[in-house]
Parts: structure tokens; sequence; C-alpha cells
């Protein structure tokens, strides 16, 4: 069973999910581009669910028919 942790991710654990480079990250971060991060001190951390509703975003329409 994953523990509640396994659902904020780290920029790296990001970054290879996304299979981007991390600077990749910093910038979309930079930008206002990539997903919403949570501060925690001076660490970011990124909710799976957040990280999955902006990809979500990110897909090309639907073209019609």
């Amino acid at each position: 069973m994953d523990s509640p942790r396994s659902d904020l991710w780290t920029t790296e654990m990001l970054a290879d999910h996304l299979r981007v480079p991390v600077a990749t990250i910093y910038n979309w971060r930079w930008a206002g581009k990539g997903p919403r991060a949570i501060r925690v001190g001076r660490h970011l951390r990124y909710r799976r669910s957040d990280v999955e509703a902006w990809l979500e975003q990110q897909a090309d329409p639907i073209p019609a028919a």
C-alpha cells in the first residue's frame, strides 16, 4: 500500500515521471506553465493529482469528425 507521502513528488521525481530534465521543470515554473507546486519550507513538492490534472490540460483537443 502506498503511503500518503507517495502522492507528493520532488522536482526530481516529477522530472523522472515526465521524462524531462529537472531544468525544464524549473523553467516551466518560472514561466508559470508547469503543474502546481506546494512549497514545504524551501522545498517544492508536487501532488500527483495536480500533475495528472495539468497533464490533462496539456492534451491536444479531439479533432472534429
